[in-house]
């Protein structure tokens, strides 16, 4: 299959997750031409603002793989991936991304308000000056469980 086939592949599975129920997108991960991972997007079946059709491509990718490095996969999405998912694709150094419409375009067709429109620009903002207002207070132990990752982890290359 051609990135265009597998793209279309996700536009097919997003306009089935819209007929069930779920929100218009879908995404898939591929590893030396095989499908390891799918998902739709589900936050409103689930209750669950969280999955994100990329979010459960890339959790059902990693389950099959037994590891969260997916830097030999690709990931295509139906729709230009939110910085959730970007997060999460960052986290598991997905190799390529492909998708099929910009967040402009998706922002632009949807008759829903998206409160994602918004995070570009305040994340620019003073963490304490954006629309959710980011609260730093320093304690004398906020380091520690970094400290004790560090310690367990010193001599292994995670």
């Amino acid at each position: 299959m051609n990135h265009e086939n597998f793209l279309n592949e996700t536009i097919e599975m997003a306009l089935d997750n819209v007929q069930k129920g779920g929100g218009p997108f879908a995404a898939i991960v591929v590893k030396k031409g095989q499908i390891i991972g799918r998902g739709t997007n589900r936050v409103h079946i689930d209750n669950d603002p969280s999955a994100h059709a990329e979010l459960l491509a890339i959790r059902e990718a990693c389950s099959f793989l037994g590891t969260i490095d997916l830097s030999d996969c690709v990931l295509y999405a139906s729709g230009e991936p939110c910085p959730m998912c970007l997060g999460a694709a960052y986290w598991s150094t997905v190799g390529t991304i492909y998708y099929a419409c910009s967040k402009a375009e998706a922002l632009e067709e949807a008759q829903f308000t998206n409160p994602l429109a918004a995070y570009f620009p305040d994340q620019s903002k003073a963490p304490e000056d954006r629309q959710v207002p980011f609260i730093q207070i320093k304690t004398s132990d906020a380091l520690s469980p970094f400290h004790e990752w560090n310690r367990l982890h010193e001599n292994l290359d995670v």
